[in-house]
């Protein structure tokens, strides 16, 4: 007789930073080899009742591993379990000789890894799926020391991806008589703007406030990703308001924009699946059949990244791909702030925006506007201009001194962006995007 084990989310997680601990002893050989032959078990086994058990044993073995000695079972997950690279040949020269549907999908078959269906069988039993999101965090540590785990990682990552899609997330609205549990979660979560106790928490959750969390059916309870939302009359230009927790709400009726000024991922194993795909639109149209009165949905957003960007930068004569009236300008910018700030813009970081004068703000913010419309469609990208635009978003609006926090003015030189999604066109300003096309207003597109 068997039992299953009682695995969640929190199974595999580290006490802390691995500097900060005593180093694991190594895994226990005879732990490791119960590992292996099981795994191997379950791929030959083909009665689905036994798979089960055969998992459920697995699963024990690899809840034992602490996440210091989880490199040892991705190791073993590259050594062992691998496509077999002369089948992979032979398939390849089948199909290159006679290339039809057999043999491409005799071929596709030969060059999927084992260790795919091995974590698919392992995802059936319960607690797999949360098993294999844990692990996959130890992974995505692992990968930094040892870059040969990579096909390994590229395997969590396709099969997680296909689980996780957009499509088997179900949102739920949480409000302050949610679980103390989910209240917890979102506090250590908030990523854009932290959140300062249970009071501050309280705030954004008042009637003109709104948060949305999404949860996946295999992980019960455990918010991946959710969205804060301000009710407002009108387009924000600075977050402060946003988030005062002093401040007091309004009358709803007086409210004709939605704001979304914070999204937020809960989980590290799920880096790189695409969670956020069309959930804001998801939102909004959750928000226009409750509060009929809202014109418009926006964000107001951070540009992480945008001061680093700046200071290497500084070689636009080599950027043949631009028209030459408009590298003059920002050639011009770029000559404004290294008379401000020094050749290698060493005293950036002491950027005022609130004392910076009209040339200063002026040459900011012109090449503040070449990195949204030009690099968000290059491996330069922001990564939350890129989220919206490829969610269907409009670049809007740029807000100077939106975020006057350390933060902000550390990241974004307290710049902030309105990002604007009219629901009936982000499918067709998504395909835009993906074809290296960035929509934005006429009052942004005349800044260039």
């Amino acid at each position: 007789m068997w039992t299953l084990p009682t695995l969640n989310l929190g199974t595999f997680r580290a006490a802390g930073p691995l500097s900060r601990r005593k180093p694991a002893p190594p895994a226990d050989p005879k732990r490791l080899d119960r590992i292996l032959n099981g795994s191997r078990r379950l791929l030959s086994e083909r009665g689905e009742a036994n798979s089960f058990a055969i998992a459920a044993e697995l699963l024990v073995d690899l809840q034992a591993l602490t996440p210091a000695q989880h490199p040892a079972f991705f190791e073993l997950l590259s050594a062992e379990f691998g496509p077999d690279p002369q089948a992979v040949l032979d398939a390849a020269q089948r199909y290159a000789r006679e290339p039809g549907a057999a043999q491409l999908i005799d071929l596709a078959a030969k060059v999927e890894p084992p260790r795919q269906e091995l974590l698919r069988r392992l995802s059936r039993a319960p607690g797999g799926t949360a098993a294999i999101v844990a692990l996959r965090r130890s992974l995505i540590t692992a990968l930094k020391a040892k870059p040969e785990l990579a096909a390994v990682e590229s395997d969590f990552q396709h099969l997680l991806s296909s689980w996780f899609n957009a499509g088997f997330l179900q949102m739920q609205r949480v409000d302050w008589g949610s679980s103390a549990a989910l209240l917890e979660r979102i506090i250590e979560h908030e990523a854009v703007h932290a959140i300062d106790g249970w009071r501050d928490l309280r705030r954004r959750l008042q009637p003109d406030r709104r948060c949305f969390a999404f949860f996946h059916p295999a992980l019960p309870g455990e918010p991946l990703i959710f969205v804060e939302v301000a009710l407002v009359p009108e387009m924000p230009e600075a977050i402060a308001p946003l988030i005062d927790p002093a401040s007091e709400p309004g009358p709803l009726s007086e409210f004709k924009v939605a704001t979304f000024y914070s999204i937020s991922n809960c989980e590290p194993g799920l880096k790189g699946v695409s969670l956020g795909n069309f959930l804001i639109k998801r939102v909004a149209e959750q928000l226009k059949q409750e509060l009929p009165q809202l014109k418009s949905f926006c964000t107001l957003s951070p540009m992480p990244g945008f001061a680093d960007w700046l200071k290497k930068s500084d070689r636009w004569a080599d950027r043949g791909d631009l028209p030459a009236r408009q590298l003059q300008r920002l050639t011009d910018a770029d000559a404004v702030l290294r008379a401000a700030f020094g050749a290698a813009l060493e005293g950036l970081s002491a950027l005022d925006p609130r004392t910076a004068a009209e040339p200063l703000r002026d040459a900011i913010e012109r090449l503040a506007m070449h990195y949204l419309v030009h690099e968000s469609v290059t491996p330069r990208a922001n990564a939350v201009a890129k989220f919206h635009l490829n969610n269907g978003a409009r670049l809007e609006r740029l807000n100077w001194a939106g975020d006057l926090g350390a933060k902000g003015l550390k990241q974004s030189l307290g710049l902030m962006v309105n990002y604007l999604y009219n629901l009936d066109e982000v499918e067709a300003q998504h395909e835009r995007f993906v074809h290296g096309e960035v929509v934005s207003s006429r009052r942004l597109a005349r800044k260039l």
